[in-house]
């Protein structure tokens, strides 16, 4: 049994719609006017809508358009003595879900009637299918996040446990990189790569040989080369991971340079990943901020400084803007930027 609203300002008309109607079981309410029935639709739910096109005030079209844009789970017939294909045209383009000239055959009706609910009902479970198995793909991708959140974790504790002296460098590196990605008005879904990325950025460090990632002296230049391949390193353990993000490739590139001076591969400007960009101003400004085996702390100053006055030249100008904005705007410290992200 359906509740359905008849629309009509004939009564003649309204009579025989709810006697052909009831015959069947549904329950009718009758309004003679759209303002009429606009006042019912707010105060009680409908499964259909019987609706004349031409009558006082606002037409039976415009009254289709305003519920199919307002109850979407509503269908609406129209039942008019005007047979014209424009007009016909029209309500179906407004939403309906059938046109049935007068006089009308109840069996016809009735029919049109049974088909309109029959596919309202389809579109109801249908849309009800596409939510739950958004919500299931929400709920899976919740699981693998968390997932990746762990296994990452788990790398880069690893690269810590070995290199003491830069304990806390990568979460730093990665809350300072996810905060530029935000300053830069960039998709979160974006910045949660560059977080992710930034966690593991020094990952292929664990190829290195502990006594120089320690060494409190001055490196060799053959000490230098060997530090120079841990992003190659990195990006080798992690490029067969299928993350959703570009995650190997910023490791590989976080210490690329605009005028093609940095390492391993020597790229410039467009030849480097914006993420990647993100990932090399935050590094610095961590690493010059904070004590090294062969150096004390800098200090943010210097740091600030050095990208400021590499702009354009080692480092993304969008990414150092960004980044100054923080410190010298927005109040950021690297101090309390193990709860960012």
């Amino acid at each position: 049994m359906a509740n359905i609203l008849i629309v009509d300002d004939d009564e003649m008309v309204q009579r025989l719609l709810v006697r052909s109607v009831s015959l069947h079981g549904h329950e009718c309410t009758v309004c003679g006017s759209s303002k009429t029935a606009r006042k019912c639709l707010a105060a009680q739910s409908f499964d259909l809508v019987l609706c004349d096109v031409n009558m006082p005030g606002e037409s039976g079209i415009d009254l289709a358009r305003f519920i199919a844009g307002q109850y979407t789970d509503m269908a609406v017939i129209m039942v008019t003595g005007v047979d014209d294909p424009a007009l016909a045209a029209a309500a179906i383009e407004a939403g309906t879900y059938g046109y049935i000239t007068k006089p009308f055959n109840p069996n016809e009706l009735i029919i049109n009637i049974q088909n309109a609910l029959r596919r309202r009902q389809l579109e109801i479970d249908r849309r009800m299918y596409r939510v739950t198995l958004e919500e299931k793909v929400a709920e899976r991708t919740a699981k693998l996040q968390k997932t990746l959140e762990g296994v990452v974790h788990a790398m880069s504790l690893t690269v810590e446990k070995r290199d003491p002296y830069t304990a806390g460098h990568q979460h730093r590196v990665a809350s300072l990189a996810a905060a530029i990605g935000q300053e830069m008005h960039l998709p979160s879904d974006q910045i949660e790569g560059i977080r992710m990325a930034g966690m593991i950025h020094d990952l292929g460090k664990i190829a290195i040989p502990a006594e120089i990632l320690s060494k409190p002296g001055r490196l060799t230049s053959i000490e230098f080369a060997l530090i120079q391949i841990h992003p190659r390193v990195g990006y080798d353990i992690v490029a067969d991971i299928d993350f959703p993000w570009p995650i190997a490739r910023m490791i590989l590139e976080h210490h690329e340079r605009l005028d093609g001076s940095g390492y391993p591969q020597g790229l410039s400007r467009e030849g480097i990943l914006p993420e990647s960009a993100i990932l090399a101003v935050a590094d610095v400004v961590e690493a010059m901020s904070t004590h090294r085996p062969y150096r004390p702390a800098l200090g943010v100053e210097t740091a600030l400084a050095e990208i400021t006055d590499r702009r354009a030249v080692l480092y993304d100008p969008d990414v150092v803007d960004a980044c100054l904005g923080l410190f010298r705007e927005k109040g950021f410290s690297l101090e309390s930027s193990w709860i960012v992200g």
